[in-house]
């Protein structure tokens, strides 16, 4: 037990899925997990443990934003014994290519900052996914037919952004889509050693100013959650 997550020892599984929302945990747990255990309530952010095809799986909540996320991969890794962390979440679309409902993998996560500044000072530090990860994710897309794109995303410390001008720089070097949590989960993964991937379904578009009703935001993030539990076991 720790001062954010509620578990016994032995109640989170070492491979853990992070959606941002408690509310998706929960959906994805009783989705997609056997026999589902609520492990976790404290603050209100739910984590449950279950089994996929015989391996267990831990589906936890970590918040908005890169300073909710930090508290519980850190307490997950350290304390609980995850080897294998796979955000779950939604994102922005920045490039004309992509579409709503696609699938993007994260390669790597730029950021303007992230908690982990005060630790590299100077060093931009370059955080990516851990590369046996992204190549069964792809593959696993391949194998249900998702529409995926592999590459850099963008990690922000905001959601009412200001910036246009950083948008449009970001879209000419390639950016693929904006969220708000990769780039800690990459940064803490390397320095535990531990395995990390981002694998985020396209919810709005950056140009076309498209974007999924919230009603049907859940309905189509199966795919997300397939990809994510596949790669993980491959």
């Amino acid at each position: 037990m720790t001062i954010h997550i509620g578990a016994e020892p032995g109640q989170i599984a070492e491979t853990v899925l992070l959606p941002g929302d408690p509310l998706r945990a929960e959906w994805a747990a009783k989705t997609f997990l056997e026999n589902p255990i609520c492990v976790n309530r404290v603050r209100g952010m739910l984590g449950f443990t279950g089994t996929w095809n015989g391996h267990r799986v831990t589906i936890h909540g970590s918040g908005m934003g890169m300073p909710s996320l930090s508290i519980y991969a850190n307490e997950l890794i350290r304390d609980y014994g995850a080897k294998t962390l796979v955000r779950i979440g939604s994102c922005g679309a920045m490039q004309q290519n992509i579409g709503l409902r696609d699938v993007i993998l994260a390669m790597t996560a730029s950021s303007l900052s992230t908690p982990s500044l005060g630790i590299f000072r100077e060093l931009n530090f370059a955080p990516c996914a851990n590369f046996n990860l992204l190549q069964n994710a792809v593959t696993a897309a391949k194998n249900i037919g998702a529409t995926c794109h592999v590459g850099g995303v963008y990690s922000a410390d905001v959601f009412y952004d200001e910036r246009p001008d950083l948008n449009d720089i970001m879209i000419r070097h390639g950016i693929l889509g904006v969220e708000m949590e990769a780039a800690e989960l990459y940064n803490l993964a390397a320095r535990h050693g531990v395995r990390a991937l981002a694998v985020l379904t396209v919810s709005d578009h950056l140009l076309t100013h498209e974007a999924l009703p919230s009603e049907d935001r859940q309905s189509s993030f199966g795919d997300m959650v397939q990809i994510a539990l596949e790669a993980a076991f491959a």
